[in-house]
């Protein structure tokens, strides 16, 4: 535990959303990287239309579906953002 005493995390980055630049930071997720911009849903249900986002965080449920780098139904809770990353809602 000592070791991580004034820990500092490396310097952060930039994701593309929507077409919007969003701040992550080395090993965030791409969900976790959209709740700290303040974006808490992306995504509307098939029936009614109620917004979906991030839920379990864990990758059980699939609210949190984007497509990354052109890979679609992507969880956002499990996958790691990285430098560049194009991601778009539905």
């Amino acid at each position: 535990m000592k070791d991580l005493v004034g820990a500092r995390p490396e310097p952060a980055f930039e994701i593309t959303v929507d077409g919007r630049p969003v701040s992550a930071l080395p090993g965030q997720t791409v969900g976790a990287a959209l709740h700290a911009a303040g974006i808490r849903s992306w995504r509307t249900t098939r029936f009614g239309g109620r917004p979906r986002g991030l839920f379990c965080g864990i990758g059980v449920c699939f609210d949190c579906l984007v497509s990354v780098n052109g890979s679609p139904e992507q969880r956002a809770c499990l996958l790691v953002a990285h430098p560049g990353d194009e991601v778009v809602t539905s």
